[in-house]
């Protein structure tokens, strides 16, 4: 869906119902975005980026509440200028969300990329291959079954055609989260099949902004926070909240930093 060089990043959006080629790359006044396939208005592409990268943000606040923390402080050094990837599509977030649920990461990267290149608008470029994720309406006609090959269980594969039928039909839309408090919206979510409080909080955090969510019940959290701040492997709820009532209106964002630390171990 996108592809990361020296260059900068390219990713296949759809503006107007059609689909443009974008490049973001870094110069000396920021960042710079081209257009390299399609054409459309400059306004919505503008404000992808803007969302997808969170480029709005003034995030010295929360950088003065890494610094209280003395096993974190290095962070606003380390990790200085990182901000929280969205994935502004929330059909798209909650897809991935179930996915992920209970398999590791490299097995559900594979799942929603047979997904994505199965159901999904492609755009053939400079010999590359770029792809949009599957719309509602392009999930919600197939069968459970014809996700089995693809390595899907039998109930992601239900619960993904599920919701997209609640999203064509307008029973779900980030409109009508946006419109919600943010326990509302949680509420809201988890009425729907598939979707329990670690997915509802990810999707909220991570396509709504939403900085006060906390996924609890994530166990790359809970590895990151034993690393960092000698935590049980698996702690209450209880301790989370001790602990996050540090980081009050940035939860979401120290969570995403926690999860950063487990990224650069790998590497």
């Amino acid at each position: 869906m996108h592809k990361v060089s020296k260059q900068g990043v390219r990713k296949l959006l759809e503006i107007e119902n059609e689909p443009v080629l974008i490049e973001i790359s870094e110069n000396e006044a920021g960042l710079k975005v081209e257009v390299l396939f399609g054409k459309g208005p400059e306004e919505p592409i503008v404000q992808f980026v803007e969302e997808w990268l969170d480029m709005s943000r003034n995030i010295e606040p929360f950088y003065e509440l890494l610094k209280k923390d003395k096993e974190l402080a290095y962070m606003t050094t380390d990790f200085y200028g990182l901000r929280m990837i969205a994935i502004p599509d929330l059909f798209e977030a909650l897809c991935w969300s179930i996915i992920g649920q209970q398999i590791n990461l490299t097995f559900a990267y594979k799942l929603k990329r047979r997904l994505t290149e199965t159901y999904g608008k492609m755009l053939t470029y400079e010999g590359a291959e770029y792809y949009l994720f599957p719309k509602p309406e392009d999930l919600m006609r197939i069968a459970a079954e014809d996700l089995l090959p693809m390595q899907f269980s039998g109930k992601k594969a239900e619960y993904i055609i599920e919701i997209a039928g609640k999203f064509a039909n307008g029973q779900v839309s980030k409109e009508i989260l946006q419109n919600l408090s943010t326990q509302e919206a949680i509420a809201h979510l988890v009425k729907i099949r598939g979707i329990g409080e670690w997915t509802a909080n990810y999707a909220m955090m991570k396509s709504l902004k939403r900085l006060e969510c906390i996924t609890y019940g994530d166990v790359g959290l809970y590895n990151a926070l034993a690393q960092q701040k000698g935590f049980p492997k698996r702690p209450s709820k209880e301790e989370l909240n001790i602990f996050f009532a540090g980081f009050k209106n940035w939860e979401a964002y120290t969570v995403f930093y926690l999860w950063r630390t487990l990224a650069l171990k790998k590497q």
